[in-house]
């Protein structure tokens, strides 16, 4: 399968948190959009493992990506090493896309920063014509992403671009809502978190009001760059 833009995400529900409404938009464009998450999250301290697949297999159909895939590396644990950059590596080169988004480069979560750095690694290996990958049982050819874009988290980043998603908020709130154990519920009985407040999704719109304010926009989602990015006219920038 080949897809236009491949989403790579430390934990189930970092894409639906922080880029949600870009992956929703592009796939109205007529986009082809996958999610690799790297762990199952199974450090969260609310909920399981298993309703963590539930929810990122509900917050899938909302969004409408054309596949999902889960690494299953140790949450709060994996390492920067060859063997997780092989399996990066291996999905690079299986779905083909013109455009990675991952992580943050730096975060609240230490996860997130080293998924931002293994990602980005992977992304430039999977490139090279030496390193040799299969999957099912069949060789891969090699294959490198235009570009890696990272989103942004928690901690705010100044954004080096960013996009109106102001026609798909309630389907992105919908989407992070999936993961109905991680966040508000007042009839739970598990232990609070920074997240599980209700006052949490007022964090998530302002943080996006303030990205989208530069632009025009209600709501949008901000990037950072690894290169200098191109344009053909300046009338194309906002």
């Amino acid at each position: 399968m080949k897809i236009d833009i491949l989403a790579f995400a430390a934990h189930p529900d970092d894409v639906e948190l922080s880029c949600s409404g870009t992956i929703m938009k592009h796939i109205a464009a007529g986009k082809k959009v996958g999610i690799v998450d790297l762990t199952q999250g199974e450090l969260g301290s609310r909920g399981t493992k298993n309703t963590r697949y539930e929810e990122a297999s509900t917050a899938s159909e909302i969004m409408k990506i054309d596949v999902r895939v889960n690494l299953k590396m140790a949450d709060g644990f994996f390492e920067i090493n060859e063997e997780n950059k092989r399996l990066i590596i291996q999905q690079i080169r299986r779905f083909r896309p013109e455009i990675v988004l991952a992580n943050a480069i730096t975060d609240r979560h230490p996860d997130h920063g080293r998924a931002a750095k293994l990602v980005s690694e992977a992304c430039f290996l999977a490139g090279l014509t030496k390193i040799e990958t299969s999957w099912e049982g069949v060789p891969q050819d090699f294959f490198r992403p235009k570009a890696v874009y990272h989103y942004i988290q928690d901690y705010f980043i100044k954004p080096d671009f960013a996009i109106d998603v102001t026609e798909f908020i309630d389907d992105k709130i919908n989407a992070i809502k999936a993961f109905k154990t991680q966040f508000y519920d007042p009839t739970s009985i598990e232990p609070q978190t920074p997240i599980s407040g209700e006052e949490f999704f007022d964090f998530i719109k302002g943080r996006m009001m303030q990205i989208g304010r530069p632009i025009g926009a209600k709501y949008a989602e901000g990037f950072t760059v690894e290169r200098t990015i191109g344009v053909d006219l300046l009338n194309d920038l906002k």
